[in-house]
């Protein structure tokens, strides 16, 4: 009284052939979507530093220049936001920015900032080099 009477014979599992099938199918959908996944990421930085540029410091510029009377210059730079800059009067109530690691832009370049802009009249220029980290047509501004 055998029960396995008709499966005499044969053997059940994977063959050695199919499991590498399988495996290899899942490397490659894992490398799609790690692939797929690193374009996702790489444009966030630039969205990411569009809204530091154009919305961020907006703000914290107005706030400085409502304490101080104008804009910091453009040899005071953006770290007028973070440390008292020499010749104050007084007027500077700063921290603006908690700490210089937010002035750099998401590839860690320091922010380009002029004040007075040669762009925009009575107004600052504020711009990444964008993710080659040079002067080009990637470039992240403010205007």
């Amino acid at each position: 009284m055998n029960r396995n009477r008709g499966f005499l014979g044969q053997k059940s599992g994977f063959t050695l052939i199919e499991m590498i099938l399988v495996i290899g199918l899942i490397v490659l959908l894992a490398g799609v979507a790690i692939f797929r996944a690193g374009g996702i990421f790489g444009n966030q930085q630039v969205k990411m530093t569009e809204l530091a540029v154009k919305e961020t410091f907006k703000p914290v510029l107005f706030s400085y220049r409502m304490d101080v009377g104008s804009y910091p210059s453009s040899e005071q730079g953006l770290r007028a936001l973070v440390e008292k800059p020499a010749g104050d009067r007084g007027r500077w109530r700063g921290p603006y920015v908690e700490s210089e690691e937010k002035l750099v832009d998401a590839w860690g370049n320091e922010f380009k900032y002029r004040f007075p802009s040669t762009v925009n009249p009575g107004g600052y220029e504020l711009y990444s080099l964008g993710p080659d980290g040079v002067e080009s047509e990637d470039d992240i501004r403010n205007w």
